[in-house]
């Protein structure tokens, strides 16, 4: 049963997660690629993941935003493969 100290705990969890997300926005839409060079998207992926390790990092006690932040890369890593693949495909 939960009490009125784990719902608090709770809520603080979910508004630190909004911070965390909000932050993220600007700065991944930020992210460029060049499909043709190999080493762009790499360092895209990189710049990614730092960004979020940046962001996130003083929400890392939190137990939403730890293993949301290592989907996050995952998935902008594989949007980032996708887009390149797009991009090189449609020249």
């Amino acid at each position: 049963m939960l009490n009125i100290s784990d719902l608090d705990q709770l809520k603080l969890q979910l508004v630190e997660a909004k911070k965390a997300l909000e932050s993220l926005d600007e700065a991944l839409d930020a992210v460029r690629v060049d499909a043709d060079d190999p080493a762009s998207i790499d360092a895209a992926v990189q710049r990614v993941n730092a960004i979020i390790d940046a962001r996130i990092g003083p929400y890392a006690h939190n137990p939403i935003i730890a293993p949301l932040a290592q989907n996050m890369k995952a998935q902008y890593r594989e949007s980032i493969l996708a887009q390149a693949a797009g991009e090189r495909s449609g020249s």
